[in-house]
């Protein structure tokens, strides 16, 4: 048990210095290149659409959830021939 609180801890520290990494690149790319002339329909057109796949992921991970719990997977685990 002890052995696997190592290699989170590690995964964990690992993860955490890809994300400084690729903030540190993506920061370094967004000064470099300026600020983007974008008029403000664009800016509300992105954000619909961050928005709209927010909803659609948490609707299909809710409906995975419901399938999971409500036992429309079993009939399947339980044909499978392998």
């Amino acid at each position: 048990m002890q052995s696997m609180r190592i290699v989170f801890g590690l995964i964990v520290i690992a993860l955490m210095a890809l994300l400084g990494a690729s903030l540190f690149y993506a920061y370094g790319i967004w000064t470099a290149l300026g600020a983007a002339d974008m008029p403000g329909w664009m800016y509300a057109a992105m954000a619909g659409g961050v928005v709209f796949s927010l909803l659609v992921g948490g609707g299909l991970m809710g409906l995975v959830f419901y399938s999971s719990r409500a036992g429309y997977d079993d009939e399947a685990a339980h044909n499978d021939n392998s």
